[in-house]
């Protein structure tokens, strides 16, 4: 069967995109598919790749060019599997969630000049159009979401048949982190000093790019709040704004218990330290980091707008609009009582062992070659 995967964003060495891409491809192959990449990037894939070399210099022009390139490629293909939006697809993963959706979400809470800014920016009426033309496209056989708060927006903002819609819930490394989770009892206290931390503290995990979109403001203003002031925020991600939270957190008095430790090539030490995880997203379709602090025995504080709070239970997480600082404050609170012990942090791994990649990958195979 002739599958086509289409990817057009940027490869970097081997992280978190590379990595869910190649495993997707080799799933394909491994059930007999023939797989070309179809991207606009030279890259070294584990199968043929057509790329295409993009004239246009502005990123809402990219987007046309590259989607207007797909179609003259397509069509020889029985199944062409988008990560992208496509104006043509048999198949679509969608886990860049719903546009529309999001440009809501910030508009209700960023006002009228931001709502301006939307309707004046034409990337933003690109990226509409083709999220419109991918989730009505005829030809499509089947949806592929990782939660089900995108599949209600799909339904809420376009005319899609729920039936071609499937929820696969993002995949973890579950068999792979075994040996770390098991190592991380005995190693916290030497992997933390030798980070400058301090073992005997409660320790928070926040990890993302774009400060703003993961709440990192809204975190700072909750542990503010805090009475007992015997934990540590460790920040893993970038933002050009980065220098703005650090003075936030000194203004509020943080500076000695909040870390910014930057872009990390390996985070899997960061979760062998920490207690707790907290990822108050403005908006996710399914924060990957999520279902990787469950694998690691990590209890979660996950915002609503976070598909992949769909996966936590009572005793693994929480789940809160983090606008509301109250609720969120309380959500600390009950994590400071959750210390990670061995015991329970079995418990909280083991509620996601079903989701690990190679279950994962064989739902996706049999939506798309059967």
């Amino acid at each position: 069967m002739k599958t086509a995967a289409i990817l057009k964003k940027d490869f970097h060495g081997q992280g978190g995109l590379e990595k869910s891409t190649w495993r997707i491809i080799q799933a394909f192959k491994d059930h007999g598919a023939d797989v070309t990449l179809i991207t606009s990037n030279q890259v070294a894939a584990p199968c043929p790749v057509l790329s295409c070399a993009l004239d246009s210099k502005l990123k809402f022009l990219k987007l046309k060019e590259f989607d207007v390139w797909c179609r003259t490629k397509t069509p020889s293909f029985d199944v062409v599997f988008s990560m992208d939006r496509c104006s043509y697809q048999t198949h679509h993963r969608a886990g860049n969630g719903v546009h529309a959706a999001y440009l809501d979400l910030r508009r209700q809470r960023e006002g009228f000049f931001k709502s301006l800014s939307f309707l004046l920016n034409p990337l933003h009426h690109v990226i509409l159009n083709l999220e419109k033309a991918t989730f009505e496209d005829p030809h499509l056989r089947g949806i592929i979401v990782n939660s089900a708060f995108v599949k209600n927006q799909i339904l809420h903002y376009y005319s899609t048949d729920p039936q071609k819609i499937h929820v696969v819930h993002n995949g973890v490394e579950w068999h792979e982190m075994e040996n770390d989770f098991n190592a991380s009892f005995q190693k916290k206290r030497a992997l933390a000093q030798s980070l400058g931390l301090n073992p005997h503290q409660f320790h928070f995990l926040f990890i993302g790019h774009n400060f703003h979109r993961k709440g990192l403001s809204l975190l700072l203003q909750a542990l503010s709040r805090l009475k007992n002031k015997d934990f540590h925020l460790s920040v893993i991600g970038t933002d050009k704004h980065c220098g703005h939270y650090q003075k936030q957190t000194a203004a509020m008095g943080l500076a000695k218990q909040v870390t910014f430790f930057y872009s990390q090539a390996d985070t899997r030490p960061f979760y062998q330290i920490a207690d707790a995880l907290v990822i108050p997203s403005l908006y996710d379709p399914f924060a990957n980091v999520t279902i990787e602090a469950l694998a690691m025995g990590l209890f979660v504080i996950s915002s609503t707008t976070n598909g992949g709070h769909e996966v936590l239970n009572p005793h693994s997480g929480i789940a809160i609009d983090p606008f509301d600082l109250d609720s969120f404050t309380s959500a600390l609170e009950t994590a400071l009582e959750r210390r990670k012990y061995l015991a329970s942090a079995r418990r909280i791994r083991s509620s996601v062992e079903h989701l690990d990649f190679s279950n994962q990958l064989e739902k996706v195979c049999k939506i798309c070659l059967s």
